[in-house]
């Protein structure tokens, strides 16, 4: 929190925990801000802009024509991916190649929905299961390292395993559940929202704390995704979410309904890994509440009321004896003691500014972006 005195917006629940946040004379947080004079002028989640949406899913079957797949959707079981999956084939009458990364943390819950959802759609399914060894040598380095970006490992197994696949059946179009609506107010880049995969990173902390020698870790470096894969190879990224009325409740009713999906108690609890990190990890030692992100976009977006949101932040979204089970299960699954856990936890808290890293060039290619229109949200 630094020194300034704490406050908190008094539109969403965005608070001094960021501690680059700025606020209005009227007590509005930047993020609201942006939403309002940035965003919301130029999408409005009450009108389905289908005509787009269909020009899109032209463009994307033309390209594709001949083909066995014309585009390639990442799923996690979760709601965004399952959702965009959906509307991949039944709206705009796609044919994807679905692609499950299993970084060796998958609830029950998301097993089951992405089995259901490949079955209620007729979708061919690659799972892509990750060399567990470099995955734990990885996390554990991450965990040691004392900084906040904690999921950054499972992030970048998810998008260098899409993005492989994509390269391999010679896919240029990539279908995410990216979407303004439910992801309005980016968590702020101290909060652990460290923006892309940087291998500069990764290979500085492998090389202070990982054990396994060479580094073997997969990784598709987010410069080359933004520059080599987009300009050279002609890769496109859609976002179709925004192009439709898109509601978090509704989405949950509806994939119900159609294929017997199951909601989960809040946003990526598909992972045992990044749930026990959210709700326990990143609040209790560093004081970060990602939820505030989360209930703020939808605060902004009108699902969820300002009052709801601060009676559901005030308690753990798991309850104490379940998070304490959780350490023991995240410690074992590492191959580690609670108490070698427990002594991480303790340790020093840093940030990856402690580590080499290009933070520099990406906040350039981020800042370019949102010159162009390319990024409309508070990029920090």
């Amino acid at each position: 929190m630094g020194e300034h005195p704490y406050q908190i917006c008094t539109r969403c629940i965005m608070d001094t925990s960021d501690p680059n946040i700025l606020f209005d004379d009227d007590g509005r947080c930047d993020y609201c801000v942006n939403f309002d004079t940035v965003l919301k002028p130029k999408w409005d989640a009450d009108t389905a802009d289908r005509s787009r949406l269909m020009a899109m899913a032209d463009e994307i079957k033309a390209q594709g024509k001949g083909k066995d797949f014309d585009c390639i959707i990442g799923l996690s079981g979760g709601l965004d991916s399952s959702f965009a999956a959906h509307i991949a084939k039944n709206v705009m009458g796609l044919r994807p190649l679905l692609v499950h990364v299993d970084a060796g943390w998958n609830t029950d819950q998301a097993v089951s929905n992405i089995e259901k959802l490949v079955d209620g759609l007729g979708l061919d399914l690659y799972t892509d299961v990750i060399d567990w060894q470099a995955m734990k040598d990885i996390q554990l380095a991450f965990l040691k390292a004392q900084i906040s970006d904690q999921d950054l490992p499972q992030d970048a197994a998810f998008f260098s395993g899409l993005y492989r696949f994509a390269r391999e059946y010679k896919i240029k179009h990539v279908i995410t559940g990216s979407n303004y609506q439910t992801e309005c107010c980016r968590e702020p880049e101290e909060w652990g929202g460290y923006p892309g995969i940087d291998t500069l990173l990764f290979k500085d902390i492998h090389s202070k704390f990982g054990s396994l020698k060479p580094f073997r870790f997969k990784l598709t470096d987010i410069l080359v995704y933004k520059l080599y894969y987009r300009y050279v190879r002609g890769m496109k990224v859609f976002m179709p979410l925004n192009f439709i009325s898109y509601t978090k409740a509704e989405a949950e009713e509806t994939l119900g309904r159609l294929y017997g999906w199951e909601k989960f108690q809040h946003k990526h609890h598909e992972s045992r890994f990044t749930r026990f990190y959210e709700d326990y990890w990143m609040p209790r030692k560093f004081g970060y509440h990602k939820r505030r992100a989360h209930f703020s976009s939808l605060i902004m977006t009108g699902e969820m009321t300002r009052e709801a949101a601060m009676e559901r932040i005030a308690t753990p979204e798991m309850d104490e004896h379940f998070l304490s089970q959780e350490f023991d299960y995240v410690a074992n699954k590492l191959g580690i003691t609670r108490d070698e856990l427990q002594s991480i936890f303790e340790g020093p808290n840093r940030t990856y500014r402690d580590y080499r890293n290009k933070r520099w060039l990406i906040k350039l290619g981020a800042n370019v972006q949102r010159m162009l229109g390319l990024e409309k949200r508070l990029f920090r």
